[in-house]
């Protein structure tokens, strides 16, 4: 596997800024990965740029926040080479908002609990264009009340099943809206992580609203879960990706760039998917001409 297609940097929540994940990469022998901030393009035409430099190939990416309103589930739908990423724009800054709101209170549930600044937290999260959930516990680390940022304490404040959690949920859009902007972006979208959210019972509505693909491996499948991934993109004809969801010192497991990934065949599919698309859909043009001239 030579392709990873899921990393995040410090535009995000990621610990490595743009060049660190870059050179990481060419360390590893990995020769392309993309970069997917959360709701965020910052780092695309940079990212491209370095890339260059170290002989990367870096594709456009970014990982857009849904919600199934049929499910009521979290959904994340990754982008991948958008021809127009700006058409991306209003999408990721309403769901940068929302995420925002929702990061403030969860700051202010934990001064209240803690001796820490709400302005110390943002301090933490300083080169991201949001807050996170790793960020108030890197606040927390280096105020001395954990050693970790997974743990005790973490799911305490973040675990849906604590009692004393401080979650607040950020309201993101439907997948229909999501799916038909990345598309509108000329971007190709991919469910990302299913099996992290529980997300394989919206499937069919996401293939109903154009999915081209699913992120078959990502550390939270397992090889038997990975095989009911394949089996499903082959039945439905959806790309399969892979990425290791690098997110350096924030990464819940020890896990490096490269560890998951797209096998060549898969990227190359990847790759070459929207010229096919192209060409199919002007081969049923056509076909479209000839019968109507043949009803003529």
């Amino acid at each position: 596997m030579n392709g990873d297609l899921h990393c995040h940097t410090k535009l995000s929540d990621g610990s490595l800024g743009i060049e660190d994940l870059i050179i990481l990469a060419k360390k590893r022998s990995i020769t392309t990965i993309a970069i997917t901030d959360h709701d965020c393009l910052a780092g695309t035409v940079r990212g491209k740029i370095i890339g260059e430099r170290y002989g990367i190939q870096v594709i456009p990416g970014v990982e857009l926040s849904a919600t199934d309103t049929k499910t009521g589930k979290k959904v994340h739908i990754l982008c991948y080479l958008s021809d127009m990423p700006a058409r991306l724009e209003g999408l990721c800054h309403k769901n940068s908002l929302a995420r925002k709101k929702a990061a403030h209170i969860m700051m202010l549930h934990t001064a209240k609990r803690y001796p820490v600044t709400t302005e110390f937290i943002v301090k933490c999260a300083t080169g991201s264009t949001n807050i996170y959930k790793s960020h108030i516990m890197q606040a927390l680390m280096e105020s001395g009340y954990t050693t970790s940022i997974y743990g005790e304490l973490y799911n305490e404040l973040f675990s849906k099943d604590s009692p004393n959690n401080i979650l607040v949920d950020p309201k993101y859009p439907d997948i229909e809206e999501v799916i038909g902007a990345v598309h509108d972006a000329g971007g190709v979208a991919v469910l990302a992580h299913p099996f992290m959210f529980d997300n394989l019972d919206s499937l069919p509505r996401l293939i109903e609203c154009g999915l081209d693909g699913i992120e078959v491996w990502h550390p939270s499948a397992d090889e038997a879960q990975q095989d009911e991934l394949k089996k499903l993109a082959t039945k439905h004809k959806l790309l399969m990706t892979g990425g290791t969801d690098f997110h350096g010192l924030y990464n819940d497991k020890v896990i490096s760039i490269g560890d998951y990934g797209t096998p060549d065949d898969a990227l190359s599919k990847l790759m070459g998917y929207k010229a096919k698309q192209k060409r199919l859909l002007k081969k049923a043009q056509k076909l479209a001409e000839e019968k109507a001239a043949e009803n003529a």
